[in-house]
């Protein structure tokens, strides 16, 4: 047997991955088990569990990849600085020490993690690199079920890389063409993210939440100051309003002053129609860009399948275009597209690229992205004993029939089940559920559940079968990672004073029979959910389906603003008590929260909702 581990770290999102003769066997993002999100930390506590979960040592290890090369990453810091020379040098000074004690050597930074692991560990020959982009690309093409296909993954940078194109074919990933930082499509947007107080990292899906308040009429500043854009989709960004290459923060005075306004103050500035116009504005920027490629890349190449990673492929408005303008009969995105995905393609790429190994295609070895820690019965059960609660233990049938009850009654349930999800997006087994026809129930799970801002879309998740049927879509979407549009005949017909309404007062228009999942232009994150994949989730939104007509559930990650998704039987328990949940359920466990576990709601919420 053969076992690679990939390992992504020291940026954010970090993670660890294990293949198994080319197998993926477990995927898990290191915030999931630390608590922390976003953690950049080296992932001990990911890598720990896969061992023991797998009974391994690492000298048992055929390799351990990790998903960059540091030394290509130190030149272009210190050839960006001399680029930039004399801007930057306070913080060309303040890094240079790390590098120098830490990074610069990883290998040996690597070495001594691992030993922390096990201290026995000596076999720094089995530790290998793979260059970021590389990583990226690997994940997406080959867990695909394609035997060739276009790949293109866009991120803020790698070593070098910020947008790269690529071939697959078979066992093999060639390189075509890229483009180099600092021109990054993906640093563009986190720009804007930063300009209007959302976290860089992180924050990049509130922009795109919060565009469609705006409209986009920014768009030709940005293309006539920010960005030059050729005709085959790539790009050169006019370093003089951007701050990121040498700085500290991500943009500039002059940057403010293109646009007139300073950027917004997290936390204590309200959003003006200003900020939903600049969202709206950078939104259709990028959809456009990627559009442009995408055009270039299937008129030049004559390929019908495109795969996608990368942060930018986290962009499921964009995603959602590519599909709508019909440009590939096949479009793949990997789950994990940013930082944590590169761990697990760091470990294919050695298994294929520079072992050889055979491929096998034609299914889509993610298997639903349901590829971190699992929990037995037994183990849940104790937890709850641990917290004193009351629970009532329900057969399969019960648990979907009394569950799918409880949720068409109005109830928020905690959904806990089997192995949790690899990625940023809850899929069914960490989630939490309610009611889409309940035209109140976004902005309760905004302000009293998630405690976050109240703009915020929630997404559907639908049996595959019945998607075409109230969405404009005719291809699955099984990772969350494609908007579609609702279908015109699930939509109500709305007053001229409706239609006029502008910024956030288009929230309370009632839009379609679904109206807790139907963003304000009509739109929805769409999840396809296929028995073959998710029988329990599956069989969930069937019962709903048949008590209600409407084969959809709203599904949003089991967790709240400012922590990760919960993990274990006591991350979800905590979670469940400290909110507005009025039911958890966890494996066959039915908890129903009473008025003595209400009484921890209000310390849980304090401690988070200024995040």
């Amino acid at each position: 047997m053969s076992y690679i581990l990939g390992i992504s770290a020291f940026y954010h999102d970090s993670a660890a991955a294990l293949i198994e003769n080319g197998d993926i066997k477990i995927a898990i993002q290191e915030e999931r088990l630390s608590r922390k999100k976003h953690d950049n930390s080296f992932p001990i506590l990911s890598i720990k569990y896969i061992l023991n979960t797998f009974n391994l040592k690492l000298s048992e290890l055929s390799a351990i990849v990790f998903y960059e090369k540091p030394f290509l990453k130190f030149e272009r810091l210190v050839e960006t600085h001399i680029a930039f020379s004399p801007k930057g040098f306070a913080s060309f000074s303040a890094s240079m020490p790390i590098w120098l004690r830490e990074k610069l050597f990883q290998k040996n930074l690597i070495k001594e993690n691992l030993k922390k692991i096990d201290n026995t560990f000596k076999n720094d020959k089995s530790i290998k690199f793979s260059e970021h982009h590389l990583s990226h690309a690997a994940s997406a093409f080959y867990p695909s079920p394609f035997e060739e296909s276009l790949i293109l993954t866009l991120d803020g940078v790698g070593e070098w890389a910020t947008t790269s194109i690529n071939i697959g074919r078979g066992n093999k990933i060639e390189r075509i063409k890229e483009i180099n930082f600092p021109h990054s499509l993906g640093l563009l947007y986190s720009t804007f993210t930063s300009y209007l107080g959302f976290k860089v990292n992180s924050g990049e899906y509130k922009l795109m939440g919060l565009a469609p308040y705006g409209r986009p009429i920014f768009k030709s500043k940005i293309y006539d100051y920010l960005i030059k854009v050729y005709d085959d989709g790539s790009f050169q960004l006019n370093m003089e309003y951007f701050n990121f290459a040498t700085g500290l923060t991500m943009f500039n005075k002059k940057f403010e002053k293109l646009f007139g306004q300073k950027g917004r103050e997290p936390e204590k500035e309200k959003f003006s129609q200003f900020h939903m116009d600049i969202a709206s504005s950078i939104q259709v920027v990028t959809e456009e860009i990627i559009i442009e490629i995408c055009k270039y890349l299937k008129k030049n190449y004559k390929f019908k399948n495109l795969c996608l990673a990368g942060g930018v492929a986290l962009n499921c408005v964009a995603n959602g275009k590519i599909l709508e303008k019909k440009l590939f009969e096949n479009v793949y995105i990997q789950p994990a597209a940013g930082d944590a995905g590169g761990a697990l393609g760091a470990a294919l790429t050695f298994w294929y690229q520079e072992m050889n190994n055979k491929r096998e295609t034609n299914f889509d070895q993610m298997r639903g992205s349901y590829l971190g820690p699992n929990y037995n019965q037994d183990e849940i059960k104790l937890e709850l004993d641990n917290f004193n609660l009351e629970y009532e233990l329900l057969d399969e049938l019960s648990l979907y029939n009394i569950t799918a009850n409880k949720i068409s009654e109005g109830n928020v349930v905690g959904w806990f089940q089997d192995s949790m999800e690899f990625g940023p997006r809850a899929l069914g087994n960490r989630s939490i559920l309610a009611d889409p026809r309940n035209e109140n129930m976004q902005k309760k799970l905004n302000l009293k559940i998630k405690f976050r801002e109240s703009f915020r879309p929630f997404a559907p998740s639908i049996l595959k079968e019945k998607a075409n049927i109230f969405f404009n879509m005719n291809h699955e979407s099984p990772y969350m990672l494609f908007v579609a549009s609702i279908n015109d005949k699930k939509l109500n017909k709305l007053s001229e004073k409706d239609k006029n309404l502008k910024g956030f007062d288009k929230l309370k228009v009632i839009r379609s029979e679904i109206p807790a999942v139907t963003h304000v232009d009509n739109s929805s994150r769409v999840q396809t959910v296929d028995i073959s994949i998710n029988k329990k989730f599956y069989s969930l939104i069937d019962a709903f389906y048949k008590k209600t007509n409407i084969p959809i559930l709203i599904n949003t990650s089991f967790n709240i603003r400012g922590e990760p998704i919960v993990c274990s039987p006591k991350d979800a328990i905590n979670c469940f008590l400290g909110t507005e949940m009025d039911i958890l359920i966890i494996g066959n466990f039915m908890v129903i929260k009473n008025d003595k576990q209400k009484i921890i709601n209000n310390n849980y919420k304090n401690q988070y909702e200024l995040d």
